[in-house]
């Protein structure tokens, strides 16, 4: 068996979830760990096993020569990690948000690109166990030969307090764009992966905590290429009734010719077709890691790719069709119009 060789900057709150993934595929061996904060990379690798620690990045990069660097830091640093990367030919796996601006995000992908290294965004929520069943169900007609409409109800709770995101993500609280640019891009890919390209949107976005920059709650409308319609609820600021908010981040519903499918708080996911009960779809569902053991599938998907040299789900170009559309939610939103003629290209 290939063993890739890894390395991985950012040791902050999310990483444990990537280090603890990394650290469960065989084909990978994780040999170092970068952060700017000595005493945050030394617990990490004390924890996970990971052999070196380095403060700096070109140095973590020129001495350990890796196969592929997971990059799990803040949104305005990826630019230039991933071009440190590229000019060592290297592969990269990177967090999102994947920048600050789509023309910063436009810069990252033409940076891999001309240096032909494989990039791959960690977008995670289309690899949650229940959205790849859902979209397996659509598949195989489970609920008619034409798709509907899609929504969801997200709630999450954590964003009241006059202290919010203080405890886990700080920098939430300065972020002039919060609902859509960190959690409802989640959505959009995964909508994307649900009902196909997306033509047209319509947004209302609030800011409902006052100590915060940006917008904690908001409706967003979409229009598929298909013809098949989408609806957005978010919300960081009320809470919802499930003990664990962040397992399935809420509840939806998909709608089709032939009946509807439900995923519910818990993660249970059911089949209802006209006419008849609804009833339980058994499907593998972990509570492990985060969201369904998420970041091991995302993980795996990247280093099975990279190992057979194919095309990767959220590569940094297709993702650019995502932002997109994000940008195209906070215009609807300013201006208080629709914002039509989205070609499921990137601009």
């Amino acid at each position: 068996m290939k063993k890739l060789k890894g390395v991985a900057v950012g040791a902050g709150y999310f990483s444990q979830f990537h280090f603890d993934a990394w650290s469960r595929l065989p084909e990978v061996e994780l040999s170092a760990v970068c952060d700017v904060n000595a005493e945050s990379a030394t617990q990490a690798s004390e924890k996970y096993s990971i052999a070196k620690t380095y403060r700096d990045v070109g140095e973590m990069l020129d001495r350990e020569k890796p196969d592929f660097i997971d990059i799990i830091t803040r949104p305005d640093s990826h630019l230039a990690l991933v071009g440190e990367a590229a000019k060592r030919g290297v592969a990269v796996v990177c967090q999102k948000a994947l920048a600050p601006t789509f023309e910063e995000a436009k810069q990252i992908v033409e940076v891999a690109e001309s240096s032909s290294v494989p990039l791959m965004v960690h977008e995670n929520f289309r690899f949650q166990p229940w959205y790849r069943e859902i979209r397996r169900q659509i598949e195989s007609g489970a609920i008619g030969n034409e798709l509907f409409s899609v929504a969801f109800e997200c709630r999450m709770g954590d964003g009241w307090q006059p202290d919010a995101y203080l405890a886990r993500q700080p920098y939430f609280r300065e972020m002039p764009r919060l609902l859509i640019f960190e959690t409802g891009v989640h959505f959009v890919d995964t909508y994307r992966y649900l009902g196909g390209e997306i033509a047209g949107v319509y947004a209302i976005l609030n800011q409902r905590n006052p100590d915060i920059a940006g917008e904690d709650s908001g409706t967003v409308m979409f229009e598929f290429e298909s013809g098949a319609n989408g609806l957005w609820r978010g919300n960081r600021y009320n809470e919802p009734t499930s003990s664990d908010a962040r397992f399935t981040f809420g509840e939806a519903i998909v709608d089709g010719s032939g009946g509807s499918l439900r995923l519910y708080g818990n993660g249970r996911l059911t089949l209802q077709p006209l006419g008849e009960p609804e009833h339980d779809i058994e499907y593998p569902c972990e509570r492990r890691g985060f969201a369904g053991d998420c970041v091991y599938a995302t993980q795996r998907h990247f280093v099975d790719c990279l190992l057979a040299g194919t095309p990767m789900e959220t590569s940094g170009r297709e993702y650019l069709k995502s932002l997109s559309v994000v940008d195209a939610i906070y215009e609807s939103s300013q201006t208080k119009m629709p914002v039509r003629g989205l070609s499921g290209e990137a601009k």
